[in-house]
Formats: structure tokens, C-alpha cells, sequence
């Protein structure tokens, strides 16, 4: 089998899969993740099917939305790898990717770095940027039931993963404990100009809810 081929026999496992997902969490977000990545990796020196598959693999079953179990996702991704009779040292690296790819809250440290990591890191990051980020942040505050804003609930910017992982907080309060600080936490520098370019469209975002909600504009 060749790299095309796996990859696209990928593509057709993960639209299978998340054919009725969450729409920020839905084959569109990895599609357009996966983009993001090959256009990343264009930079950095990197292994480029491992970068595709873990663009492809990395929300294959995102834990939020299996009760915060952890295990589902390299599961899966581990198993769908072997059927394709992948090379184990590229599934093992998939797997850390996968496990390590999540913000968390911002306060846990991975346990494993590469640049691979790194390309599909900044990735997924910047499909929670800019009008994109915006739009999925209020679609999952929906799916969510989550108000939109409560100016008494500040944000919590010292959240341990658990109680990341755990918050019912406003979606506007989301912007603050995680939209706003991806900027400075990107890996490779075409992330980080593309994110500051997001980065501004939010603060822009922010400025034109807040004046809307206080009846100023």
C-alpha cells in the first residue's frame, strides 16, 4: 500500500466515524486541521505521512464526548492503523500525537515532543482561531447549553486539566481560559503568523460583543 493510499483510506475510516459528530468536532474540523497541517509542515522538517495521519487520527474520538475517557482515541486510532498495516514506529508516533495534542487547560505538561507534534498541534489550534474558532466555540456553548455570558462568573485562568475538562462556564469566559493565550503557545512560525492575524479577529470579536451587550452600539 502506498502513502496515498493509506491516507486515503483515512480519510474514509475518519468520515465514517464522525459522521454524526458535533459540529466543531465533525470531519469538516478535521479536514480543514488537516489542510492546516500539510501547509505547516511545507516548513518544517518533518516526516509528512505522519504528520497526515496525525492531522487525520487526532479527534477520532475526542474525549470530551466520551465521558472524558482518555483511551477511546489511541484505541481506535491504534487499531484502524494495524488494519491498514501501517509500520508500528509510525502508529506508535500517531499515538503520542493523539495523546498529546489537547490544551488541557494550558497547565499540564506533555510527556512527548516531536516536530510532527508540533505541525499538527498548531494545526488544531488554529482551527480555534479567528471566525472559525469563534463559530465552534459558540456551537459547542450550545450543544452544551452553556450561556453566552455572565458578567458575575469571571475566568479562570488556573484550571488543573480535571477542572478544565469539568467547567460549565460561559462560552465568552472560553475566549480567556483558552482562544486568547494559543497565540504565544504556537510551535512552528508559519502558526504563529497565522495566528496572530486570528488572534486580532478575535480581540476585535470581543470588543464589538461587549459594546453590543452593554447597548453602546
Amino acid at each position: 500500500m502506498t502513502d496515498q493510499q493509506l491516507i486515503d483510506n483515512t480519510i474514509s475510516f475518519v468520515k465514517r466515524t464522525l459522521a454524526n459528530a458535533e459540529g466543531g468536532h465533525d470531519w469538516f474540523h478535521i479536514e480543514r486541521v488537516y489542510k492546516n497541517a500539510l501547509l505547516i509542515a511545507k516548513g518544517e522538517p518533518v516526516d509528512g505521512l505522519t504528520v497526515a495521519l496525525g492531522a487525520l487520527l487526532h479527534d477520532i474520538a475526542d474525549s470530551k464526548f466520551f465521558n472524558g475517557d482518555e483511551t477511546i482515541a489511541p484505541k481506535m486510532a491504534s487499531e484502524f492503523l494495524l488494519s491498514q498495516n501501517t509500520d508500528s514506529v509510525v502508529i506508535e508516533h500517531v499515538i503520542q500525537i493523539i495523546k498529546n495534542i489537547s490544551f488541557k487547560g494550558g497547565n499540564k505538561e506533555q510527556t512527548f515532543t516531536s516536530p510532527e507534534l508540533d505541525v499538527v498541534q498548531d494545526a488544531d489550534r488554529l482551527d480555534a482561531l479567528g471566525a472559525i474558532g469563534i463559530a465552534r466555540t459558540f456551537n459547542y456553548g450550545g450543544f452544551k447549553n452553556r450561556k453566552l455570558y455572565d458578567p458575575s462568573i469571571e475566568p479562570q485562568l488556573d484550571m488543573t486539566p480535571a477542572e478544565y475538562k469539568a467547567s460549565t462556564a460561559p462560552t465568552i469566559n472560553h475566549f480567556y481560559e483558552k482562544l486568547l493565550l494559543l497565540k504565544d503557545r504556537m510551535n512552528t512560525k508559519t502558526g504563529r503568523s497565522i495566528a496572530e492575524k486570528r488572534h486580532q479577529y478575535m480581540e476585535a470579536f470581543l470588543k464589538q460583543f461587549y459594546a453590543e451587550w452593554e447597548g453602546k452600539l
